[in-house]
């Protein structure tokens, strides 16, 4: 039997070309917002990435797009507080929502942009796919299950990217990509494909990037 929620297969050559010219075309940051009167107008698709805090999530959208600072990285947890949009090209919008779970920020602060985070994905039409980052050395965490049992409230369709996966060894990385299908399980707006990544040795990078442009 094959397993629930298989990684997601190499891309065909077509969808690896689509993926490379995408993200190597224009990528430019457009706006951070910090509420959902200021968010650009809705008149094409997006993608959005969400993660808990120090996920690594910024240095994944930067291996994605080959540009070393278009996200700002940052060893302190809670960095991002805005809803960051970058321009693909003209058709698309790559958004980069604030990191949810431990921040080191006042509360009020922490509690105004999860209350943002919750808004957008409640609301914003043209939003395709949410790509939910996983840390591959610790799984799923009961932060996450809040933001994915949010997504299947909202019907939003969210796949599931690991990140940092050249941290664990092998067993380790299997128990946690096991562990995480059953999470998975519970969530039917679940994408049932997972894919593993590695910022710093490239693993997983064509792939999503075959994925976002075949996407819309």
């Amino acid at each position: 039997m094959s397993l629930p929620f298989p990684l997601a297969p190499e891309p065909e050559d077509s969808d690896r070309e689509a993926g490379r010219l995408l993200f190597a075309g224009p990528v430019d940051f457009v706006k951070g917002v910090t509420s959902m009167a200021a968010l650009p107008p809705a008149d094409r698709p997006e993608v959005c990435f969400a993660g808990r805090s120090n996920v690594g999530k910024s240095s994944l959208i930067n291996a994605l797009t080959g540009r070393k600072n278009l996200a700002r990285a940052s060893n302190t947890p809670g960095r991002t507080q805005e809803i960051n949009y970058f321009a693909l090209g003209e058709h698309r919008y790559m958004v980069d929502l604030p990191g949810y779970g431990y921040a080191e920020a006042p509360v009020a602060i922490v509690a105004k942009w999860q209350a943002l985070l919750k808004q957008y994905l409640q609301g914003r039409q043209t939003l395709r796919r949410a790509f939910v980052l996983i840390d591959t050395r610790h799984g799923v965490k009961a932060v996450d299950e809040e933001i994915l049992t949010m997504l299947d409230k909202s019907a939003v369709t969210f796949q599931v990217v690991m990140t940092k996966a050249d941290k664990v060894n092998q067993a380790t990385r299997e128990a946690n990509i096991a562990q995480v299908r059953g999470a998975l399980a519970r969530h039917p707006a679940a994408f049932p494909e997972i894919i593993v990544t590695s910022s710093e040795k490239g693993d997983g990078i064509e792939t999503l990037r075959a994925v976002i442009a075949t996407l819309v």
